[in-house]
């Protein structure tokens, strides 16, 4: 009977994992192909004449490595905001004593209810007045802002999780507070510092409604936008765009093959803790 269960489990596992790989599938098939091929041919199968010129197109007459090099640049400062900001904030909350930690992490913890549509005209209003306009502080600075309440709760969450005998003994042998949490709380918390890393990434990497308002220079232009202004008013190279989108998924593979085993590790603090 439990071999049956494993079994099962495991035919369930694949189908999903199958259709949860269908859609990369299908992004490379259709990089592959051509616009004929894509809506009238053969819209879901093998590419019949495999089109490795859209790649090069998207390269050349797209300017992906532009767009790419911007995206990059803005999560990665970005990334290094939002740690600088929100690690210290969540280890202050959960293992310092001072008044007012608990409203502090309230008030912090209300960004998470407030939706970026709302805020996006005073937003407007202020990147102008502070002559940020098509510049990347424009998208870095709101963007840490964004990211910096969830990053900071999955960080307060690991940190509870770490029994404080560690500091203790670590202050009984002579250890300030920046070295017990540089060198004992931090490389105790590398899951989940890696998962709120992975969505701020993925928060930044995706992100279009900041960038389409407060970038319109070509030369500051981020993936999702740059790939927004492909589409042409009377004909649009779909294969080039598909291929466009194949190189845009690229970093977020990467990004989550590295820090996929920290990730499952943060699912499950508590074990990580005891090992």
């Amino acid at each position: 009977m439990k071999n049956i269960k494993t079994v099962l489990l495991t035919i369930a596992l694949f189908l999903f994992g199958c259709i949860c790989i269908y859609p990369l599938i299908y992004l490379l098939f259709y990089s592959l192909k051509t616009n004929e091929e894509i809506f009238y041919i053969n819209p879901f199968g093998f590419p019949e004449n495999p089109q490795f010129n859209n790649y090069i197109d998207a390269i050349n007459a797209f300017n992906i490595p532009g767009f790419f090099k911007n995206s990059i640049l803005v999560s990665a400062f970005s990334i290094i905001g939002v740690m600088i900001l929100a690690l210290p904030f969540a280890y202050a909350t959960t293992r310092m004593k001072w008044k007012m930690k608990n409203a502090a992490a309230t008030y912090l913890t209300l960004g998470l209810f407030i939706p970026i549509q709302v805020i996006v005209l005073p937003l407007a209003i202020l990147v102008r007045q502070m002559h940020l306009s098509n510049t990347y502080l424009a998208l870095i600075i709101p963007y840490i802002a964004f990211n910096v309440s969830f990053s900071s709760m999955i960080l307060a969450t690991s940190f509870r999780a770490l029994p404080k005998e560690m500091e203790e003994s670590a202050f009984m042998d002579g250890a300030s507070i920046y070295r017990t949490f540089l060198h004992i709380i931090m490389p105790l918390a590398k899951p989940a510092i890696a998962t709120a890393i992975i969505f701020v990434f993925l928060g930044v990497w995706n992100e279009y409604t900041v960038a389409s308002i407060f970038i319109t220079d070509n030369a500051i232009k981020t993936l999702p936008v740059g790939l927004a202004s492909f589409t042409g008013e009377h004909s649009t190279d779909w294969g080039a765009m598909g291929a466009s989108l194949m190189i845009a998924s690229i970093p977020t593979i990467i990004i989550y093959i590295i820090f996929s085993e920290q990730i499952e590790k943060a699912l499950t603090i508590g074990g990580a803790v005891k090992g």
